[in-house]
């Protein structure tokens, strides 16, 4: 039995880099639209042209929301970081 493989992608809106890559692959936070569906919290490295990604991880808005959270009591704990 045969899997479809293929998905559809769309950056809705691209919220910022954390790191650069020595291959020149960024990690970055986007807004993605997974399959045509509502926008979710992504991050992910990509190649420079977003055709090639590697793993990632997608937040819905709730999650999105309780991460911030969490990252918000982390203050001071990578001593200004």
């Amino acid at each position: 039995m045969e899997e479809n493989r293929e998905f559809k992608f769309s950056i809705v809106r691209h919220i910022g880099v954390l790191a650069e890559g020595t291959k020149g692959w960024k990690k970055e936070v986007n807004l993605v639209s997974w399959n045509e569906r509502p926008p979710k919290l992504d991050l992910r490295e990509w190649d420079e042209n977003h055709i090639k990604m590697s793993k990632g991880v997608t937040l819905n808005p709730q999650e999105a929301g309780i991460l911030r959270d969490l990252i918000s009591d982390l203050d001071g704990v990578f001593g200004g970081h």
